[in-house]
């Protein structure tokens, strides 16, 4: 599977937990034409540089970030400063490669840890 059935089958796994809402982060950056003057300008979208794939609150309200990659896949240094950021700050992230991954990560999560 590509990163992007992985995350599908993790969002589908995880939609019926009840005490987890989770949205799926599109980052990235587009052109912005003027078509008054014809120029443009850069248009970032998502969460930030580096922000995690899966974004949700678990229940009573902490901050959960899974960063989905496939078997092989390597984590950008950016999206490292990121997922420690949100540990520092008291959330829960992890890198996950599978479903059976993530739903282990959410029990950690449940379980009070940070990774």
């Amino acid at each position: 599977m590509n990163e992007s059935q992985i995350q599908q089958a993790i969002r589908i796994a995880l939609g019926d937990e009840p005490d987890l809402v989770l949205w799926r982060n599109s980052t990235g950056q587009t052109e912005e034409w003027n078509p008054s003057d014809g120029s443009a300008r850069t248009m970032r979208y998502g969460l930030a540089v580096g922000s995690a794939d899966l974004v949700g609150i678990l229940r009573p309200g902490r901050f959960l970030a899974l960063e989905v990659k496939t078997p092989t896949g390597r984590v950008r240094p950016e999206q490292t400063t990121w997922l420690e950021l949100v540990r520092r700050m008291g959330g829960f992230a992890a890198v996950v490669r599978s479903v059976d991954e993530a739903k282990a990560a959410l029990e950690r999560a449940r379980n009070g840890e940070s990774e």
